[in-house]
């Protein structure tokens, strides 16, 4: 064994750092020739490059790109393409001719957070990217109010002719009828391409408690059981349902279909002509399949028999109830999804799933045991040896490498064995290449930022390489609580991020109530917007937490620092143990709250035991620090559009039939500052319950991710003096918005403000003035402040070939961080050297060497442009720029002085 450790400074450690959580798609790439190695470094913002041989990796260099980089392809020996996912754009690296080093020589701006990347078409020089269907860099209107609109974008760029735009000129930019797409595969001959859908969903969704009669099973509505182990009634609420290929039928087969106001066509996997003129979306059989998973992560082709392998996982989100009590044997506890491989065909899309050797009728072994150990948890990553007769795939949950016969797989003959298993040392494997030449594999383990080297014949890990990391102790300590299924879950298959994936959410409802469980006091204050009402800001309504909650959909992790209690009730709350003071205690104690889900590892997961006080203490540590990324929609320089200002006036301003603005409890205090006694920094609520139009007495929730939720239209009920919608066909996405999703627009929430018995006792109808404010009003919530500016990860790359287009984008970032949105750093090179700068303010930027003066922006283009050489501009997270743009490790010494 040998070991290369390019370990962080405590310096490094010590400094800020914004933990985004990316999801790594195709962390590595090998050149065509099998010399090099390719690595994204996705916390240091760069591309790593090694030098292969017989004895191991050698480490060559270095090179600068994006942020967040989570997709690696290289088209050539000497050029290499970069996804970068938070900074929306693509980095092509030109690789020295000896490895040592490149430089990124064009920076090409994409859609929204894109994920991978694959070379396809004739001569293989065209470049298929994958994209969210929205973001400031899209030439498109993202129609985000539209009923029927796919959002998932393919760009196609030629990379022999990128055009002279700032962004370049994609040859076509394919939409999809799915959510938010992820993988790319691409067959041998480079003729098709397939690209899938991320957040795919399963064919289920929630109608409204409004919809659903009252009374419980008995009376047609919620099914049983309708009270408590104590025989407390549960309250109303929504009902799950899930197609079945005929009717929408709810956990007891009952039928819904008249209620559902829209189709859910499934479509998860779409195949890409890619030498059409310009590329399009296949036709015939196989250019679509459906039933694939509910959250796909990854693809690859045989190169013989030209199937598809597709990673997944399949939520089992239509049943109900966690706990290990009087539902025992018949709720989620231990099986709330299932780790697949699906192989697409001639036949359509045939399901495998990983682990059918576990007994879900038995819980709850301590870990390890020998059936969790046979286990395979979140699937990611896969390669196909070049005779098409074996898979290797990366299980991320299980820090192991699963081996298959591509054969036993698609006849679902393999028998799960630990012999078929191949451990890493460095832990939550993403991404995997095939070095046949060498008898190699090369895999990226994410917990440590690291590759493992894999002996393919003795089936061993024979070394391993730690990338650089400047990642805080308390990130690379806390983020296996989240994803490590074999010390998580009983059965060895599931985690916290089964659902919260990649630390944010699965676009899903779930009923986890316990029926086992007590009703509990609401501890947290409420905000009184409505003081004519006395004592009483509750009017009436009971704000207790019910242990049967009824569906809710999954909130991410992200962001959840500086708001109070979470889930949507706030009961996982700080104020069951300490009384509630801003700002640090009670129910606004954040990190008391989130050591409230450790019961969920026995109940939920099937755990044997709570994670100890330590453990537990890690993991909050690591989970309160996942940040939202900058809102998509929102223009660059932070301004609003007319709509858009009209619409935050309204918000923040007096409803005369609300007796206060919307703004009264759902706070936007964005300067945080510690220093006084009641906190800020809050977007869209302080952490205080309030009251609401449904059946339970909620927290406020906050509204940084509302665009994330578009794609559901069709509401089953009256809104307001809106009429109960139509039939609307097919939709990309089964859960809006509200707390149990079945809300399909922001619009159908606005208009519940009209019939409202409180908020409007005397129903008065708006005005049309009013219809249009409200019409704002989503606007304005589809772009709410974040806890980063739109700025933030936006780039250019300045050469002598684009100094005119370059200029304006050059001053926007600069002029975003005189108002302190960001900080600018300038990575490149100036003739021959390797450079770094920082801006900092008045017009000046200081080197990564000392003793050198400040140079204006000015004078730094054009020694750019004198010099020949390339120069990136990045928007940088404020705090960060020190350390990504002139000190890598932090250590005081600068980058080029070492």
């Amino acid at each position: 064994m040998w070991l290369v450790t390019l370990t962080v400074s405590p310096a490094a450690a010590a400094e800020q750092f914004p933990l985004f959580e990316s999801g790594q798609v195709r962390p590595l790439a090998l050149s065509p020739d099998g010399r090099l190695l390719f690595a994204v470094n996705t916390p240091d913002n760069r591309l790593e490059i090694f030098r292969t041989g017989n004895n191991g990796l050698t480490h060559q260099g270095s090179v600068p790109v994006g942020l967040e980089p989570v997709a690696v392809a290289a088209r050539t020996n000497d050029e290499v393409w970069v996804v970068n996912h938070l900074s929306d754009s693509v980095s092509i690296v030109r690789v020295d001719a000896d490895g040592r080093g490149g430089v990124v020589g064009r920076t090409l701006l994409v859609g929204d957070e894109p994920r991978d990347i694959v070379f396809a078409g004739s001569g293989r020089r065209r470049a298929f990217i994958t994209a969210a269907h929205r973001g400031q860099n899209a030439p498109f209107d993202p129609q985000l109010t539209t009923p029927g609109i796919g959002r998932a974008d393919v760009w196609v760029f030629d990379a022999d002719q990128l055009g002279a735009s700032l962004g370049g000129a994609p040859l076509t930019v394919l939409t999809f009828f799915a959510d938010t797409p992820r993988a790319l595969a691409v067959t041998p001959d480079g003729a098709r391409v397939y690209a899938a859908a991320f957040h795919s969903g399963n064919r289920t969704t929630v109608l409204n408690e409004a919809a659903v009669p009252n009374g419980g099973e008995a009376a047609g509505g919620v099914p049983g059981p309708n009270t408590n182990a104590a025989g407390v009634p549960m309250p109303e609420v929504s009902v799950l349902v899930k197609h079945n290929g005929q009717d929408w039928v709810d956990v007891l087969n009952r039928p819904w279909t008249s209620k559902v106001k829209f189709t859910l066509p499934d479509k998860d996997v779409f195949a890409i002509d890619a030498t059409a003129n310009p590329p399009r979306a296949a036709t015939g059989p196989g250019s679509v399949y459906t039933g694939v998973g509910t959250i796909l992560f990854n693809m690859a082709v045989n190169p013989v028999s030209g199937k598809v392998y597709v990673t997944n996982t399949e939520a089992r989100n239509d049943l109900r109830f966690e706990g290990p009590g009087v539902f025992a044997g018949k709720s989620l506890r231990g099986h709330l999804h299932e780790s697949r491989i699906t192989v697409l065909g001639a036949s359509g899309a045939t399901p495998r799933h990983l682990n059918k050797h576990i007994d879900y009728g038995i819980c709850c072994a301590p870990t390890p045991n020998p059936e969790s150990e046979r286990s395979l948890a979140q699937p990611l990553g896969l390669a196909v040896t070049s005779d098409g007769a074996t898979l290797y795939v990366a299980a991320f949950g299980s820090s192991k490498l699963g081996v298959f016969s591509t054969a036993a797989l698609e006849a679902d003959t393999f028998v799960p064995s630990t012999a078929n298993h191949i451990e890493l040392t460095g832990g939550g494997p993403t991404g995997v290449v095939l070095d046949e030449a060498r008898r190699r594999l090369y895999v990226l383990t994410r917990f440590d930022n690291g590759i493992s080297v894999v002996n393919t014949s003795t089936r061993q890990e024979i070394g391993h390489v730690r990338l650089f990391n400047p990642e805080p102790t308390s990130v690379v300590e806390g983020r296996p609580f989240l994803y490590d299924a074999r010390t998580s879950s009983s059965h060895g298959d599931s985690s916290c991020g089964s659902c919260h994936i990649f630390g944010d959410f699965d676009s899903l409802s779930w009923d986890l109530g316990n029926p086992d469980g007590a009703v509990k006091a609401n501890p947290s204050p409420v905000v009184p917007i409505l003081p004519e009402f006395g004592d009483d800001p509750t009017f009436g309504q009971n704000t207790a937490f019910h242990p049967m909650k009824g569906p809710l959909t999954t909130q991410s992790l992200r962001g959840m620092a500086n708001h109070g209690p979470m889930h949507w009730r706030g009961d996982r709350n700080g104020g069951f143990t300490s009384v509630s003071a801003q700002p640090d205690t009670g129910s606004y104690d954040e990190a008391a709250a989130f050591k409230q889900f450790n019961p969920a590892f026995q109940d939920l997961l099937g755990r044997s035991s709570q994670l100890t006080p330590q453990e537990l203490q890690k993991f909050t540590d690591f989970a309160l620090q996942i940040m939202y990324p900058p809102n998509p929609i929102r223009r660059l320089d932070n301004s609003l559009t007319a709509s858009q200002q009209a619409g935050k006036d309204f918000f923040h301003g007096t409803m005369t039939f609300f007796h206060g603005p919307c703004g009264s409890c759902h706070v936007l205090n964005e300067n945080a500052n510690p220093g006084e006694g009641i906190r800020k920094g809050f977007f869209g609520t302080d952490g205080r319950s309030s009251f609401d139009v449904t059946t339970q007495f909620p927290k406020v929730p906050h509204l940084r991710n509302a665009y994330q939720k578009v794609g559901m239209f069709g509401a089953p009920f009256a809104s307001g003096k809106a009429p109960e919608d139509p039939f609307l066909g097919d939709q990309v996405r089964g859960f809006g918005f509200n707390s149990d999703g079945s809300i399909p627009t922001l619009l159908h929430f606005i208009h519940g403000f009209d019939f409202d018995p409180i908020l409007n006792p005397v129903g008065i109808p708006l005005t049309p003035e009013g219809a249009q404010r409200k019409l704002d009003m989503e606007q304005y919530m589809l772009v709410f402040e974040s806890n980063f500016a739109p700025i933030v990860g936006q780039q250019v790359t300045l050469t002598a070939s684009n100094s005119a287009v370059a200029a304006p984008r050059i001053d926007l970032l600069v002029a975003r961080a005189n108002v302190g949105e960001c900080d600018v750093v300038a990575k490149g090179r100036l003739g021959a050297t390797d450079v770094g700068f920082l801006y900092v303010g008045n017009g000046r930027f200081t080197a990564d060497r000392s003793g050198l003066p400040p140079i204006s922006t000015a004078n730094l283009r054009g020694a750019t442009l004198a010099s020949n050489g390339q120069l990136t501009f990045t928007c940088v997270p404020p705090g960060s720029g020190t350390r990504i743009g002139i000190d890598r490790d932090a250590d005081g010494i600068l980058d080029g002085d070492e």
